[in-house]
């Protein structure tokens, strides 16, 4: 049986525009993770550690081993006053 030659060029471009917007995908998101790869499955730990680290760097992925806060960490808390009616 033959092979239509003419069905492959189309079947190559879509293999490679599927490809390219996948790369594109991932450099986009490690990007923006600071080239650490995208984390799945987060829990309740890891956003608390998430707040953490937003509030000592700046950004949810960044980490920090210095033993002294930044200015301003002991008046930027999470914890969020709530009214209670009585």
């Amino acid at each position: 049986m033959p092979v239509p030659w003419e069905a492959l060029i189309p079947f190559g471009l879509l293999t490679a525009m599927f490809g390219a917007a996948g790369t594109l995908l991932n450099i986009s998101t490690r990007a923006q993770n600071q080239g650490k790869p995208a984390r799945y499955n987060i829990d309740r730990w890891d956003e608390m550690m998430m707040k953490r680290d937003k509030q000592l760097t700046g950004h949810v992925r960044g980490q920090s081993d210095t033993t002294v806060a930044p200015p301003g960490y002991e008046s930027s808390s999470v914890w969020t006053a709530e009214r209670i009616s009585s």
